[in-house]
């Protein structure tokens, strides 16, 4: 495929709406339409070589037999869902800074090892550049309610058990959902 043009529909106060211009194998040109967090899009390589946007984190307890889930209510979709944490990655922050920011703001849980960070992948592919870093680690502390303009999440800790149930019985977000089912099947 050669791309031709990106130009901006609409700027809007967290994603840009975009219009990806291209010619495919056969020489058509085609229009693909696009979101992203970048807002100044101008050329095709900022399409794939940006800054990591966000972090997605995965919390085990000290004993390890337990995951940190939130249930976060989503406007976009209008309910509430069962997610991962994860949060967006301030100018000049690290993956990591951002999860041990994020985990507190969100869960009030304090992050006591980092025990991995993934390289950003790109997390909503179809509709959008955004890459989020994937963060593992453990956390200890006291769960608290989070509130904030456009947030409302509830955090608690779930064996695998728990995991099981909830995969079949509830909404999630489509990483959650997949990560969850594998570790709840870890022996």
């Amino acid at each position: 495929m050669d791309y031709e043009k990106i130009e901006k529909i609409h700027a809007g106060k967290f994603l840009d709406y975009y219009t990806v211009t291209y010619r495919d194998r056969w020489g058509n040109e085609k229009v693909y339409e696009m979101v992203s967090r970048d807002h100044e899009l101008h050329c095709d390589t900022q399409l794939h070589d940006h800054p990591t946007d966000a972090v997605v984190m995965i919390i085990n307890d000290p004993s390890d037999q337990h995951i940190l889930l939130v249930r976060e209510f989503r406007c976009e979709l209008g309910k509430t869902i069962f997610g991962l944490p994860a949060g967006l990655i301030d100018p000049g922050e690290t993956p990591e800074a951002c999860a041990v920011r994020e985990l507190k703001e969100e869960t009030g849980l304090d992050m006591v090892e980092i025990r991995d960070v993934l390289k950003g992948a790109f997390c909503a592919v179809g509709i959008s550049n955004e890459t989020t870093s994937c963060v593992l680690g453990t956390a200890t502390g006291e769960l608290s309610h989070f509130d904030s303009e456009g947030e409302e999440i509830d955090a608690a800790w779930y064996t695998k058990e728990e995991v099981r149930q909830l995969i079949r019985t509830e909404h999630f977000g489509s990483w959650a959902q997949a990560y969850c089912y594998m570790w709840s099947r870890e022996k």
